[in-house]
């Protein structure tokens, strides 16, 4: 494992804390965007789906169990939980259902096309920003950061996401085009916006977490 993405640091200033949150916020906007559009869920939630709607456990609880599933093995690897490990999916969710509450899913094709193109640099920046906080990563991210090296995180990442969306796909769970542009695009674009968007990373110890390993 890269000594970077596998441990940071116990102790974190109002700054990275911060820098955390409104990280999470932008991944939770994303990720409305994406559920908006109503064109295909993301591999990880899709294996989620499968997997209810095969054993009729309740999604929160499928959910909970895959998440820290993903997490121990991340940590087995190498790739330690912390703050942000927890703080990720609350703010998230908290920030879905928010928007979810606010906008409702528009009827035309060109608008929900519109809404996904713009959802996956939303969400690249958001996952990118947050794993620059160099506080822990949440489930998804932690299970590919754990397989980096010997795979960069950038294809890690779309292993990750096409390996639960064919899986969830066989177990039931409903795929679209959404599904295929996160697959193919987002690990790549989170490991973009990690070198090329200012600001992004907290610190260059973050930094290796993604953006170093090639």
């Amino acid at each position: 494992m890269n000594e970077t993405s596998s441990t940071s640091s116990p102790r974190f200033g109002p700054g990275r804390i911060v820098h955390l949150v409104l990280s999470c916020a932008v991944l939770g906007a994303g990720v409305a965007l994406f559920l908006l559009a109503s064109l295909g869920s993301d591999g990880y939630s899709t294996l989620i789906s499968g997997i209810t709607l095969t054993t009729g456990l309740p999604f929160s609880v499928v959910n909970i169990g895959v998440g820290v599933f993903f997490v121990i093995m991340a940590w087995l690897r190498g790739t330690r939980p912390g703050l942000g490990t927890v703080t990720q999916p609350v703010v998230v969710g908290v920030t879905v259902s928010l928007l979810l509450g606010a906008f409702e899913a528009p009827d035309s094709l060109p608008v929900r096309i519109a809404m996904l193109v713009v959802a996956v640099p939303v969400l690249a920046v958001g996952v990118a920003g947050y794993l620059g906080s160099g506080t822990g990563a949440g489930p998804a991210e932690a299970a590919a950061l754990a397989w980096d090296p010997p795979l960069p995180f950038r294809w890690s990442y779309s292993v990750l996401q096409g390996g639960g969306a064919l899986v969830g796909w066989l177990l039931g769970g409903a795929v679209g085009p959404g599904t295929i542009l996160v697959i193919v695009l987002l690990g790549p674009a989170i490991d973009l916006a990690t070198r090329r968007v200012p600001g992004i990373v907290h610190s260059p110890e973050a930094a290796g977490a993604v953006g170093e390993s090639r």
